[in-house]
């Protein structure tokens, strides 16, 4: 099966988030379902630089304003087409921002080249190359679906939209529409108007064959207003197409017998190495270097989404109970000054690292007690994956995909030997308190914290079961065009 993969960023290329995690990690995963993917990115410059002397595939004399190639060839295991765009994609910058932090003005056109590549080639109009599937992950290749269905021709692949998050829908003004060369009816409410202006998202969850989203429990939430940001009716309509596969992560690239960032690696069955890794963490943070105390770590962007000032709100109670806490990212400026104001109130119980730092995180995983996740909303998370990997127990609001990948400590788990973290609902600061009080009752058990820990390690947090859910995916879908 062939595969045609279209996304903005995949691992170790580019990357901006978790998207990118997952159209990095999906090929190796899928080819032991026997699928083979190629992947379809821009050509930015550490793209082009990757894939070296590529091979041309076509010319365009004029895409959006100025001749383009696609250049195929391998980069980090990954068979990859670049849409070689010098005055789309030859600029500084990360992929949707300028130097200096705002949106390239050009976005709208710039995805819009995207999808209408993504389309050409899966509708096989490249010689000597044909897909079964076209799989477009989230608002920059939004329009793949779109430009697919109105191609001439036909009978074309089936197409798959993958939403990562909701929240981000690629919005642009109506009067980009005529640039996009898509007929009329695209404009309109059937098509890619929301709101009086563009949205590259909706077009994907419009026109796609199917859709997913990277968790179940996400899939069902953005069927409600609260979480399906002004596009729940449209989802409520395309409810029997629509599916919730967990993302996973690669177990591989995020081990913790192998990862140099680790004091001391471990494995599942050497779980007292996590006391080195936690005292070289102290002695990193300047946190007292003291195995009794419970060390609490939040990890990510720091912002209301993420739940950090429910974090904050609750450093009193943490340090009260004496207890560490660590802070690591980046994001909105009152947050991160309250993350350093809670370090210098709290001196030796509350390190705050305002940066990204991977291999500080790594240790963290690999040292950190619990790793805290009250996200108010979620789609799926790899912080937790990441927890569980490295044997650190999760505390998670319970929506997403931390819903789908946490199994709560409540009595009947915690008897059954299955809990593998803490769960919260809803999200707010007494229930997130409340989380925090039964984790620190689950420390003092230090025999049923350990057993914790020994099944978070024991999780399948790979790509294993998930790619064989997008297999048989791509399969059903197949068929159905048939």
């Amino acid at each position: 099966m062939q595969v045609l993969a279209v996304a903005s960023e995949a691992v170790p290329l580019v990357k901006t988030g978790g998207l990118a995690d997952v159209v990095g990690a999906l090929p190796a995963a899928l080819a032991a379902q026997g699928v083979k993917v190629t992947t379809l990115l821009p050509g930015y410059p550490a793209v082009l630089s990757a894939l070296g002397d590529g091979v041309t595939l076509t010319r365009i004399d004029d895409l959006f304003g100025g001749p383009a190639r696609l250049q195929r060839g391998e980069a980090a295991g990954m068979d990859i087409i670049a849409i070689d765009a010098p005055h789309l994609f030859l600029r500084a910058g990360n992929p949707y921002l300028a130097p200096g932090g705002g949106e390239w003005q050009d976005n709208g056109v710039r995805f819009a080249a995207l999808g209408a590549m993504a389309a050409l080639l899966a509708s096989g109009q490249v010689a000597g190359l044909r897909f079964d599937v076209m799989h477009a992950h989230d608002w920059q290749a939004g329009l793949a679906p779109a430009y697919l269905r109105h191609m001439p021709g036909g009978p074309h692949p089936p197409s798959l939209f993958t939403v990562h998050n909701m929240a981000f829908q690629g919005k642009f003004p109506r009067e980009l529409f005529p640039v996009l060369g898509l007929p009329s009816e695209a404009g309109g409410v059937a098509g890619l108007e929301y709101y009086g202006a563009l949205s590259y998202l909706k077009a994907g969850l419009w026109y796609a064959d199917r859709i997913t989203t990277v968790s179940p429990t996400y899939a069902a939430e953005i069927r409600l207003p609260e979480f399906g940001m002004g596009m729940e009716g449209l989802l409520r309509g395309r409810a029997g197409a629509t599916s919730g596969i967990l993302n996973g992560i690669d177990d591989q690239a995020w081990d913790p017998a192998t990862d140099p960032a680790l004091a001391l690696r471990f494995d599942a069955e050497s779980l007292a190495a996590r006391a080195t890794n936690k005292l070289a963490l102290q002695h990193r943070l300047g946190l007292a270097e003291d195995a009794k105390a419970p060390l609490f770590a939040f990890i990510g962007r720091l912002t209301w989404q993420k739940g950090v000032d429910l974090v904050l709100g609750a450093q009193y109670l943490l340090t009260g109970a004496r207890a560490q806490l660590a802070f690591l990212g980046t994001g909105d400026w009152g947050l991160e000054k309250g993350c350093r104001e809670a370090q210098a109130a709290h001196p030796g119980q509350v390190a705050s690292v305002i940066a990204f730092d991977e291999k500080l995180a790594r240790l963290i995983y690999g040292g950190a007690d619990v790793i805290l996740v009250p996200s108010r909303f979620e789609p799926c998370g790899l912080a937790q994956l990441c927890a569980l990997r490295y044997g650190a127990l999760p505390l998670v609001a319970h929506v997403g995909g931390l819903a789908d990948s946490v199994i709560d400590a409540s009595d009947m788990a915690l008897a059954a030997g299955a809990a593998t973290g803490v769960q919260f609902s809803p999200v707010v600061q007494e229930m997130f308190d409340a989380a925090l009080r039964r984790m620190l009752a689950l420390w003092q058990d230090q025999t049923s914290f350990a057993a914790m820990q020994r099944n978070a390690l024991a999780t399948d947090v790979s790509w294993g079961r998930s790619a064989a859910r997008y297999a048989a995916l791509y399969r059903d879908a197949i068929a159905r065009a048939a």
